[in-house]
């Protein structure tokens, strides 16, 4: 048992200290040892914030990866590569249109009507409140694009690209008041005799478009066009993302066959992706901390699906889906829609089926969905995150109270004997195995289990790890006040009062513990919740406040059932 303690309390010691390591390195400006980020940004050009050697943010061909689009891919990036001017037309002017709603504003190049940027009104910038904070851009500090275009399933045909100029037909840009949806329309020239129109419609309080492809042939011959969706961006973490989140960033997938995938940059960078290469369903997104942007298609609809590397540290994933064959004359429209939000679970179950998987909870999500939403009931009755926080760490407790008081009554126990184990440790510490009979006849007699303390603990720490991804992850703390100087749940406390007091309570609770019998162990029990102390400090203060909740509330009990049993709570210093 003792060993087993040891070693337990070692683990957490080590990755205690791997970590602050870490964390030191970023804070002197190195590069991190254990997690380190992604490949720093290569030299942008002026012009456009893209990398001045990347002709084009598509994928490039010849990528093992994706075998059943690797044909596409291959004309996607053949396309984009040379001129897309239909013959004798002059070239129009290239500019940036923007649009706005009550929640979004848009920036559109007309250079394939290609989303460049995308701020999100109703949302407050993390570092400069004043600003709203911006998902989507192209420049010098993020490139992150949403693009569409058409390739053709005949090799070397010219077919409108999110290369190709495209004319601004739509004469209003702004959702008036009383105004429900705002239509944006898009038409390119004539391109290797077919004509693509783009028509985006933005609906008031909603973060998703709905995005029509309308496919038309002007050529005097059959067309079999095919069209491609994708999301761009580089391999960055959000500015401001601690190492100690362990939050993810970069492609997801979902198939109804393989459900949600994430997709790691470097697993791009080594043609290592493992995902689901043709569905009917599903959709392609890229993911960060609290928001994401998705590529959806309607189910039904064939899809090839493929991550790339476009160029140094710039990545893209999307769909590849095939029109049918259309006549001289003829014409079709895919549908396709765009989401660019936050991971609210709520409207993301409203969108498609998995959409809520955005908002990762990881492998405990069967129990982080239901916390989730028993928060949010808390939180629409107290209406302030910080003190839903609180109830919701109060009924834990008490759903939990007859666990916690069989673990506290065994460490009460365990408590009364200490004095017999210590004397009889030290008068047998030349006779291990002696020593070893002796503890075990001394808790027979006294009818102490030493797991007793341990397995009913053990038995409610995945729901608080489910409970430690739930706050991390809900979009719902960013710039959520509670009290006071908190005014942002998502970020560390400005001024450490919180996570001092969560220090506090963690010593307090330690030396209320029986003390080990092992002095190793003894010393051991007081390095743990000092190092664990240490890491909140660069947790946000929803989750520091989770954890005094929590703490308090431990204390309060184990204090009791120790009264109740006849062992006064006594507190103990450690001994170095």
């Amino acid at each position: 048992m003792n060993d087993i303690r040891r070693t337990i309390l070692w683990v957490i010691f080590g990755f205690s200290a791997v970590m602050l390591w870490d964390q030191w390195q970023i804070h002197n400006g190195r590069q991190a040892t254990f997690f380190p980020g992604a490949t720093p940004r290569v030299e942008q050009s002026a012009e456009s914030g893209r990398p001045s050697d990347v002709p084009s943010a598509v994928p490039p061909a010849g990528n093992a990866s994706v075998p059943t689009a690797s044909a596409s891919a291959s004309a996607i990036a053949a396309a984009t590569g040379t001129s897309q001017q239909s013959s004798g037309a002059p070239a129009p002017v290239r500019e940036q249109v923007m649009v706005q709603t009550d929640v979004l504003k848009l920036t559109f190049d007309t250079q394939g009507a290609s989303l460049i940027r995308a701020e999100l009104l109703n949302i407050a910038d993390r570092d400069d409140k004043r600003r709203n904070f911006v998902l989507l851009d192209d420049s010098k500090n993020l490139i992150y694009l949403a693009q569409s275009g058409l390739i053709s399933a005949a090799p070397g045909a010219a077919l409108p690209t999110h290369k190709t100029p495209m004319r601004l037909v739509s004469s209003e840009l702004e959702l008036k008041s009383g105004q429900n949806q705002l239509t944006v329309r898009f038409e390119s020239e004539s391109v290797g005799g077919v004509k693509l129109a783009k028509v985006f419609t933005l609906t008031r309080g909603s973060y998703t478009l709905a995005v029509d492809h309308e496919v038309i042939n002007q050529s005097n011959a059959p067309v079999r066009p095919q069209l491609y969706l994708q999301l761009v961006r580089d391999g960055n973490k959000p500015p401001g993302e601690s190492s100690f989140y362990f939050t993810f960033t970069g492609p997801a997938v979902y198939t109804e066959a393989q459900k949600y995938q994430k997709v790691e940059f470097q697993d791009i960078e080594k043609n290592k992706v493992d995902i689901e290469k043709s569905a009917t369903d599903g959709y392609v997104a890229m993911v960060q901390h609290y928001f994401a942007s998705a590529w959806l298609l309607a189910d039904g609809i064939s899809r090839d699906i493929f991550t790339r590397k476009v160029d140094t540290n710039l990545y893209a994933v999307g769909m590849i889906s095939p029109l049918q064959e259309l006549a001289t004359g003829a014409s079709q429209t895919v549908k396709a829609r765009l989401f660019i939000g936050p991971q609210v679970e709520k409207t993301l179950e409203t969108l498609a089926p998995g959409m809520e998987l955005l908002k990762d909870y990881g492998w405990l999500t069967v129990l982080a969905k239901p916390l989730y939403w028993l928060l949010d009931q808390l939180h629409r009755f107290l209406q302030n995150w910080g003190w839903a926080i609180v109830a919701l760490v109060v009924v834990l407790k008490l759903a939990f109270y007859w666990l916690n008081a069989k673990a506290y009554a065994s460490m009460a126990k365990m408590k009364a004997v200490n004095p017999r184990v210590t004397e009889m440790r030290e008068r047998l510490k030349d006779n291990p195995q002696q020593m070893q009979q002796e503890m075990m006849r001394i808790y027979r007699e006294e009818k102490v289990n030493p797991m007793g303390g341990c397995l009913p603990i053990m038995i409610q720490i995945p729901v608080f790890i489910a409970l430690y991804w739930v706050l991390l992850s809900s979009v719902e703390m960013r710039n959520a006040p509670w009290v006071g100087w908190i005014h942002d749940l998502s970020v560390p406390d400005p001024y450490f009062v919180l996570p001092l007091v969560m220090t506090l309570t963690t010593v307090v609770q330690t030396s209320l513990n029986p003390v080990p019998p092992d002095p190793m162990q003894a010393k051991l029990m007081w390095f743990m919740p000092l190092a664990f102390s240490v890491m909140f400090f660069f947790f946000p203060a929803g989750l520091v406040l989770y954890w005094i909740t929590n703490n308090v509330l431990s204390i309060a009990q184990q204090w009791v059932i120790n009264t109740r049993m006849g062992v006064p709570p006594k507190f103990h210093l450690p001994k170095f």
